[in-house]
C-alpha cells in the first residue's frame, strides 16, 4: 500500500490515533471503535480527511473502505460540529406528534435556512458561528415519549416548542461546552 503523508495532523493527533488503533486492534468491529474514539477526542467532533488517510495508512485498510464506513453510519461527522448538538427524531410516532414543527421552530431560532425537504431523515447542519449543530435521526426508539429530542446527549420526551425554546436558552446561558 502506498504511504500517505497527512501533513496537517499534529503529533498529538497522530499519537492519539495510534493509541486508538492499538486499543481496538484484533477486535470485531475494530474500525468503528477506532473512528468513534478519534471523533470523540476531536474538539469539533468530526473526522477530517487527513485523519482518515492516517488511519488507512496505520491499519493497512483501503481509504475507500474507511470512507464507506464513515459515510454509512450517521454517528460519524466529516464536517466540524457545533459546540452543542440538538437532534430531532423524525420517526413516525414523533412525526405524528409534531417533530416537524419542532424542527422548523429550531431552524427559525437558529437562523438556519429552510430546506425544501424538511421531512428528511438525515439532516446535519451547523450554524455559521459553529455554536449549534442541528441533526435529525430516523428513530431514537423512544416512541412512547414522542416527540423526542436529544440535546447534548440528553434525551427529552414529550417535547414541545416552548420546552425546546427553554432548552436552547439554557444552552445560551451556559456558554460553550468544555
Amino acid at each position: 500500500m502506498a504511504t500517505l503523508s497527512p501533513t496537517t495532523l499534529s503529533v498529538e493527533e497522530k499519537a492519539f490515533a495510534d493509541r486508538a488503533i492499538v486499543a481496538h486492534s484484533g477486535r470485531p468491529g475494530a474500525l468503528l471503535g477506532i473512528l468513534e474514539r478519534i471523533q470523540e477526542h476531536h474538539p469539533q467532533k468530526y473526522l477530517s480527511s487527513e485523519i482518515l488517510e492516517y488511519v488507512a495508512e496505520r491499519t493497512d485498510l483501503p481509504l475507500a473502505q474507511i470512507h464507506s464506513v464513515v459515510t454509512f453510519f450517521a454517528l460519524f461527522n466529516m464536517e466540524p460540529q457545533g459546540d452543542h448538538t440538538i437532534c430531532i427524531c423524525r420517526g413516525t410516532a414523533c412525526h405524528t406528534r409534531g417533530s416537524r414543527n419542532l424542527l422548523q421552530r429550531l431552524r427559525l431560532e437558529l437562523g438556519l435556512p429552510e430546506e425544501s425537504d424538511d421531512g428528511a431523515d438525515k439532516l446535519c447542519v451547523t450554524t455559521p458561528d459553529r455554536r449549534y449543530s442541528l441533526r435529525t435521526v430516523a428513530c431514537f426508539g423512544q416512541c412512547a415519549l414522542a416527540p423526542v429530542v436529544e440535546v447534548d446527549h440528553a434525551i427529552f420526551g414529550h417535547m414541545n416548542e416552548q420546552a425546546l425554546h427553554r432548552e436552547l436558552e439554557h444552552l445560551g446561558r451556559n456558554g460553550r461546552k468544555a
